[in-house]
């Protein structure tokens, strides 16, 4: 499948607004984070406003240990009570962050990037979460999100991610049909994932700049975003599995997407 003709960016056209839909819907004042590699994060990252640290004694002494610095006074506390403010079933490992949530970033601080990830209505967080950890392994410059039928920024969401929403730029946009064009105008290559495509992702990637676009599981690519992209691949599976589960997909197709760029440097 080759790539689209691509139309030079129109004159005088401004960039529509792609972030979250509105402070009440899409960004409390406080949350919660927790788990060690997430609060490491999270205490490394200057632009995280970090309001209180709770944390067990040796939670806190492992904090200390990786070198960061601790805003405030940390409070000391203990796991028991850590479950009672977080639920029992939380996975805390004995230290808790109240925290701001980070500022948006618009896609117009894309432009000039690299490798992208474009996630249509993907609702999972723990996938989320999962896909800007391997966006970060395999340094991806941003992850965008559909403002709706998208998780926001949580404690689960940050957990799954293993403190790479601090590392990674999660990009919320209002229509993903237009931040595909933006990107497109900005000369990313769009490739969506689709199982049924004939096309194999190692033939799809052409170009300086990536975005890799996946839908969600089950309904996969909306028609809209489909059309948007420049080539649709598969990753060639076999078995009785034939499809993987969108964040172990995005890992791969980030893995290919990076050997593709550094072949070019």
């Amino acid at each position: 499948m080759t790539s689209r003709h691509r139309p030079p960016r129109p004159q005088g056209r401004r960039r529509a607004p792609h972030g979250p839909r509105s402070p009440a819907e899409r960004r409390p004042e406080t949350l919660f984070l927790y788990g060690l590699h997430p609060a490491i994060a999270a205490l490394s990252n200057p632009a995280r406003r970090v309001n209180r640290v709770l944390a067990t004694p040796n939670a806190l002494a492992r904090l200390k240990a990786a070198g960061v610095s601790l805003p405030a006074e940390p409070e000391e506390t203990s796991p028991r009570d850590l479950d009672r403010l977080l639920g029992g079933d939380t996975v805390h490992q004995g230290v808790v962050l109240e925290v701001a949530p980070l500022d948006p970033v618009e896609i117009g601080a894309l432009h000039d990037k690299r490798l992208v990830v474009c996630l249509d209505q993907v609702s999972d967080p723990h996938n989320v979460g999962a896909i800007l950890r391997s966006a970060a392994a395999f340094g991806a410059d941003a992850v965008l999100s559909t403002a709706r039928h998208a998780p926001t920024e949580t404690g689960v969401l940050a957990k799954s991610a293993s403190g790479a929403l601090d590392l990674i730029p999660l990009v919320t946009v209002g229509n993903l049909a237009r931040a595909l064009d933006d990107l497109g105008y900005d000369g990313f290559v769009r490739i969506g994932f689709d199982e049924a495509a004939e096309s194999t992702i190692e033939a799809a990637f052409t170009g300086a700049r990536i975005a890799l676009v996946l839908g969600a599981e089950g309904k996969g690519l909306r028609r809209l975003t489909r059309e948007k992209c420049d080539r649709i691949a598969r990753l060639p599976t076999s078995g009785s599995l034939a499809s993987l589960n969108v964040s172990n997909a995005a890992a791969l197709g980030l893995y290919v997407a990076r050997r593709h760029l550094d072949s070019l440097a």
